[in-house]
């Protein structure tokens, strides 16, 4: 089951693209968190989304947000996929242990072995604040985002 509004946000330690840690806690108290779960990197749904959010970054910048996206590909993938499509914000690897943010986020699809599209909204003392979830095949709605950040 995915977390909940209201929800502690899960801390987590990852790589990013560039093999740097990122946690989560690095921003309580400074940022609020879009925390966006995508299943693949050079997918069609997935680059469209991610190249979505690159096109209206200054959305959630100037709303003091950090955007941090996750999948389950490594980091080397990850870092190619970024160059490729100029992605400036943290690509997050859920590599290994595969899948363990995923699940503490109730976003790993078993069957497939990839997270599904969760998003999640976390305030500054790293609270939920408004989540979705959609199937693999169905892309998020960036306005979605805009609005749910506008009520912190």
């Amino acid at each position: 089951m995915a977390i909940q509004v209201g929800d502690k946000a899960p801390d987590f330690e990852l790589k990013d693209n560039h093999g740097r840690t990122v946690r989560l806690s690095d921003f309580r108290g400074s940022k609020n968190v879009v925390l966006l779960f995508y299943p693949f990197a050079f997918t069609g749904v997935c680059t469209g989304e991610l190249c979505e959010l690159r096109d209206h970054l200054p959305q959630f910048s100037d709303r003091d947000t950090q955007v941090l996206a996750v999948s389950n590909d490594s980091i080397h993938t990850l870092r190619v996929f970024a160059e490729q499509e100029n992605l400036e914000y943290p690509l997050l690897s859920d590599f290994w242990p595969h899948g363990n943010v995923s699940r503490a986020y109730g976003v790993f699809d078993e069957d497939k072995g990839c997270a599904l599209r969760g998003t999640f909204i976390i305030d500054k003392e790293g609270v939920v604040r408004w989540t979705v979830v959609n199937g693999l095949p169905d892309a998020r709605d960036l306005n979605e985002y805009v609005k749910a950040l506008d009520t912190l």
